[in-house]
């Protein structure tokens, strides 16, 4: 305003104010990086890696009420079914473990009972008795070339462990290799990798090899003594020789003349490494390595030593000289390794809506689980 109630006049008529101008040029800026910013989205979302949530929805996960995972129920410490149908054992918790990082709580996870032979074409059997195909196996299940070229798809490993032995303690025979069970009448799971070397080194040895369906059928038979001893991998094998952990229900396979065993190391320098069955989608197989991944080299690791501890660590005072398994997680190897675009401000986000709550210490049992039994 003038002295005279008239206002100013423009120092400079037909040009902005230097405050208006500095508006403009912000404003040309913001936009500017505006179209910067979806340009180079656009670009990484075409060329870079697929997010969790891409890969959920090329699984067929996207929508998916239940998640149907085939696994063992005769493997005390691995992977066993109990009288009230529910599933426990370290198989079980890895099985756990990999749901969660797909979207699936524990109510949304079904275990079906899977046979050896079944495993590979994932077919399950169903409370009513029916066949169907299970999304996932998580069932010891070795991962070989031999299996791989017949087409089954494999993760990455999450235990690495060794073939063993064992023999009833009555038995004063010792067994320092596979060997010295010449001329014995040796028992194993059929189908397995223990059943090929059986084959292929006893057999010129004079020693019967049988193989069985499953497991507790084999040990059924030591106790009995119509074999002298059983031989499969030693995380297996640990639990039929130790106690089970306190406070858990009897299973559902109950075992007769149960007697002491005896666990024996033959000296295997090789490993069997299990992977878990992810079916022939590449996406399915990528998630599964993604949670074993970020379980190995993560922060997420808690939960898989807190499984390993509970089942298998437990295990190991009444199974020496024998190492039950290694103690820690296989790392991926590079073709097992995934990598999924997380875009800088989900750093900040909340975290991943499926992931578990902290480990919990050993021997505390979850609650709330759903089994195929119930």
């Amino acid at each position: 305003m003038s002295d005279y109630g008239e206002p100013a006049a423009d120092p400079l008529p037909g040009r902005a104010g230097p405050s208006r101008a500095r508006r403009l040029r912000l404003a040309a800026l913001v936009v500017l990086l505006v179209v910067v910013v979806v340009a180079v989205i656009r670009v990484v979302a075409a060329a870079g890696p697929p997010t969790r949530e891409q890969l959920r929805e090329r699984a067929g996960l996207t929508g998916k009420q239940t998640l149907l995972i085939g696994v063992k129920d005769d493997q005390p410490g691995v992977s066993q079914q109990l009288e009230n149908g529910a599933f426990e054992g370290f198989d079980i918790e890895i099985a756990y473990m990999i749901a969660d990082d797909l979207g699936f709580d524990a109510p949304r996870v079904e275990f079906l009972p899977i046979e050896s032979e079944d495993r590979a074409r994932r077919q399950a059997r169903a409370p009513d008795g029916r066949f169907v195909t299970v999304d996932l196996v998580v069932a010891s299940y070795s991962i070989t070339d031999d299996r791989r070229q017949k087409g089954v798809n494999f993760s990455a490993p999450y235990l690495e462990t060794e073939q063993s032995v064992i023999t009833r303690a009555s038995d004063d025979r010792p067994v320092t290799s596979l060997r010295d069970l010449a001329g014995r009448k040796v028992c194993t799971i059929g189908t397995s990798t223990s059943e090929d070397r059986l084959t292929d080194l006893l057999t010129d040895l004079g020693a019967t090899a049988r193989g069985r369906n499953r497991i507790s059928e084999c040990v059924q038979e030591l106790y009995d003594g119509t074999v002298d001893a059983v031989t499969t991998d030693a995380a297996i094998l640990a639990g039929f020789v130790g106690p089970r952990p306190p406070g858990e229900l009897p299973p559902m396979t109950k075992l007769k003349n149960v007697q002491e065993l005896r666990h024996w190391d033959i000296g295997d320098d090789g490993s069997e490494l299990w992977g878990v069955n992810t079916g022939p989608n590449p996406a399915m197989r990528d998630l599964v390595n993604l949670s074993l991944q970020e379980s190995a080299t993560g922060p997420d690791g808690e939960r898989w030593r807190a499984a390993f501890d509970r089942y298998l660590r437990s295990e190991q005072p009444a199974n020496n000289p024998q190492q039950v398994a290694v103690d820690r997680q296989p790392e991926p190897g590079p073709e097992d390794r995934v990598e999924v675009r997380r875009w800088p401000w989900e750093r900040f986000a909340l975290p991943y809506p499926h992931r578990p709550g902290p480990a919990l210490p050993t021997g505390v049992a979850r609650r709330g689980r759903r089994s195929s039994g119930c």
